[in-house]
């Protein structure tokens, strides 16, 4: 039983810039490095250079983050009016966003009608019909559902995403009303190891392509949304085996003459660049004669580590007191909810003697985690974020 060893998620020196930053700061905070987020781009553009990549940007909206993907031609999946005041107030122009959620108000839709985006998501009848109102003239890409759900560590496709047959009823109505019928949208969850999960959706989608040929409807744009994973405790197939397998399944389906391809990037862009840097508080058993050690950090399911909920997100553990031997500890956050425990069956291997005041690095936590913290729950402040400077990024 041995610990994480961490050069195995960075490399030397992506390690040290951000040991360097952490050293500087008390617990908890993360420290992103936007070198890694860099090359993480730069890898998507390499292997799918006929796709524009539209960043989620619910995933880590960090103004870093946003103004450098900026500054590299990125476009943005905007998921409500304060992302879209956010990335506007950065100079991003309207063009350049996609208004990706399926759940949004009549007068939410006119907002950012008003502020210029025209290209709109939806999936259902009510919501495409406020579309048209508020919207006119709008070009709409509608979101199926999609097979794989049982294989994504985080699965999206319950809430999100229409049968195929009503999407082209949906397509057809969207005609009538003098939307623009322009695409076909699906995310397969997000962390999909399965690369056959992309396979079925979008034979999913040729099949609405070719009904919507016959009835004189020409759609022209596939959104492929995210899924690319991160490497957590399961590692990955690297990206361009991903890209190898997906190129394939849309060249099989729709021969030489791509649609307009669109990927929405967000974990994989920018988990592997942050970690999440905590501090134990307290180690404990239940009992004189339990064969459980508790470990309790500073950071827990409702200050960045709410991935673990149901121990979807295994993250890889880091702890500065290095030695053997290892244990298996239940680890639990540091608020007064029954809740607040990432792992108690799955298990990260931490030194024997591991102590108050050791920090624990939670490796891979650049995406999901300053965005969903708590704003006050037991008073503990949300997440601060830390940037490896920018004479240490690596290219």
């Amino acid at each position: 039983m041995s610990q994480v060893k961490v050069l195995e998620y960075y490399d030397q020196a992506d390690w040290q810039a951000i040991r360097k930053v952490a050293d500087q700061h008390e617990t908890p905070f993360v420290v992103m490095d936007l070198g890694i987020i860099r090359r993480k781009y730069n890898e998507l553009l390499e292997h799918f250079p006929f796709a524009k990549i539209y960043y989620a940007v619910k995933a880590n909206p960090a103004n870093e983050i946003l103004e450098m993907l900026r500054d590299m031609d990125s476009c943005f999946d905007i998921a409500s009016i304060y992302e879209l005041d956010k990335v506007l107030a950065l100079g991003i122009g309207p063009e350049r966003l996609s208004y990706g959620n399926t759940i949004k108000k009549a007068r939410d839709i006119k907002y950012f009608y008003d502020k210029g985006v025209r290209l709109f998501a939806t999936d259902s009848e009510q919501d495409l019909r406020n579309i048209a109102k508020m919207a006119p003239g709008s070009r709409v890409f509608f979101r199926i559902l999609t097979e794989g759900a049982e294989t994504a560590d985080w699965p999206l496709s319950r809430k999100f995403g229409c049968h195929p047959d009503m999407a082209i009823d949906l397509i057809l109505l969207a005609q009538q009303l003098n939307l623009k019928p322009y695409g076909i949208s699906f995310h397969v969850g997000s962390q999909q190891r399965d690369i056959g999960a992309w396979d079925s959706a979008i034979a999913k989608v040729r099949y609405i392509y070719d009904y919507c040929h016959e009835v004189n409807i020409e759609l022209k744009m596939i959104n492929m949304g995210g899924g690319f994973p991160a490497n957590y405790i399961s590692k990955t197939n690297p990206m361009s085996t991903y890209a190898e397998e997906i190129t394939r399944y849309l060249h099989e389906d729709f021969g030489d003459d791509l649609p307009e391809i669109i990927l929405e990037p967000g974990r994989s862009l920018v988990a592997e660049a942050g970690v999440l840097v905590t501090e134990v508080i307290l180690v404990s058993r239940k009992s004189s004669v339990a064969l459980d050690h508790w470990v309790y950090v500073d950071a827990g399911k409702f200050n960045g580590l709410i991935e673990t909920i149901d121990e979807s997100m295994r993250y890889p553990l880091y702890c500065e007191a290095r030695g053997e031997p290892s244990d298996l500890f239940v680890l639990a956050g540091p608020t007064c909810d029954s809740q607040d425990i990432m792992y108690e069956q799955f298990r990260n291997p931490l030194p024997s003697y591991i102590k108050p005041g050791d920090r624990v690095y939670f490796l891979t936590t650049g995406a999901y985690t300053t965005s969903y913290c708590s704003v006050e729950f037991n008073g503990f402040p949300p997440l601060k974020t830390y940037f490896v400077p920018e004479d240490e990024v690596g290219e």
